[in-house]
């Protein structure tokens, strides 16, 4: 029995196509197999070429690479558009993350954020913030501020000690580059002088007093107890 021919290369052709279908079910499910945005995508590989606006980010396992397009570059890289190709850049060692080559934005572990460059120390004039691992701009004070007024009780008016204050302040160049500086506060006590609406000063309550030196009046007092003075 003789088998047609049509029939022995319909069996030929299948038997070629079955590898195939295998290979592109492996590769669909694999890193490569993501073509969603690409203008030119390889089964191996990925994509290439993005379509515009988007970037292109390889991402390296061992000596194979596979490319996706993306919206946004992940942590630790940065776009950079070009006339074919948009692409993502890895940061700098330092960083962890970044706007460019050159501009840090946050820091990996033990180093600390300074003018967009990841230091492992503070230079001069700058102190180490822990919390936000950036260098921090150390205070310039500026001078001393006016006294304010004498207050007692919250009263400016009345005859006791009070408190007045004042205040030293960062210079205006560190408040314009944004530096958190404390604000330093000094007081002190003062008379408070003054009479208040409707109050009498308390020493014309008890009457006038001898502000006169403390050793006249008492020689006064001894003349008075002398022998033989005159009684009034």
């Amino acid at each position: 029995m003789r088998v047609p021919l049509c029939l022995l290369l319909f069996v030929a052709q299948a038997a070629d196509m079955l590898p195939m279908n295998r290979r592109r079910k492996q590769v669909g499910t694999g890193l490569g197999g993501n073509c969603t945005g690409c203008v030119i995508c390889s089964e191996e590989n990925g994509c290439s070429t993005c379509q515009q606006k988007l970037f292109l980010f390889i991402r390296r396992e061992g000596i194979r690479q596979y490319g996706k397009c993306v919206h946004d570059c992940p942590p630790g890289y940065f776009g950079v558009r070009g006339q074919e190709v948009n692409r993502c850049k890895k940061c700098g060692a330092t960083c962890e993350s970044c706007f460019s080559q050159d501009f840090c934005i946050q820091c990996k572990r033990r180093f600390y954020l300074y003018k967009g460059k990841c230091l492992p120390t503070c230079p001069p004039g700058t102190a180490a913030q822990q919390s936000t691992q950036e260098c921090q701009e150390e205070c310039e004070l500026g001078a001393w501020g006016s006294w304010s007024p004498c207050t007692h009780n919250g009263k400016t008016c009345g005859f006791a000690w009070g408190l007045e204050t004042r205040v030293r302040e960062a210079s205006r160049a560190r408040q314009e580059e944004g530096a958190t500086c404390q604000v330093l506060f000094e007081s002190r006590k003062c008379p408070v002088q003054r009479p208040c609406p409707g109050e009498r000063n308390p020493s014309q309550k008890k009457g006038r007093r001898d502000r006169r030196p403390r050793k006249d009046r008492k020689l006064d007092r001894k003349l008075d107890m002398r022998p033989g003075r005159p009684q009034a």
